[in-house]
């Protein structure tokens, strides 16, 4: 029970911080910027704990690690999967984001540009494409 406790404290914790920003910036106390910077700060914080609370937690070996074959070496292969693919689908995202709307542009003013406008927005989503592929080769390493 006590599990599932600890388990909602980051949860409450970053619905607590949205609240809070959105009730600044509605009545005024702080712009927009300013709360979306505190907003990045609470989930560094809150993530930075939970991987340094989970690791700390499994740092000991423990007769049930032992007995399901799961050990430190483990849990960071797959965490080191997690961040391949999630850093780079942002950072895919953030690329097709930008290129898109530029190529959608150049599209409408010029139809024959389309193809290589479709080309730089492929290469965008290949970062992402990547990623997958790094987190599927470490996991298949463990």
């Amino acid at each position: 029970m006590l599990e599932y406790v600890l388990m909602l404290v980051p949860v409450v914790f970053l619905v607590g911080s949205v609240y809070y920003a959105y009730k600044t910036v509605s009545l005024g106390k702080h712009t927009r910027k300013k709360a979306v910077t505190r907003q990045i700060a609470a989930f560094v914080l809150v993530g930075a704990a939970c991987v340094l609370g989970s690791l700390t937690a499994f740092a000991a070996p423990t007769e049930a690690a032992a007995a399901t074959g799961g050990d430190l070496s483990k849990g960071l292969g797959l965490l080191a999967a997690a961040l391949a693919t999630g850093i780079s689908g942002i950072g895919g995202g953030i690329a097709v984001g930008n290129s898109a709307p530029a190529a959608i542009g150049a599209t409408s003013e010029d139809p024959k540009a389309f193809g290589k406008a479709l080309i730089f927005v492929a290469l965008g989503e290949g970062v992402a494409l990547y990623g997958l592929l790094v987190s599927i080769l470490i996991i298949n390493a463990l």
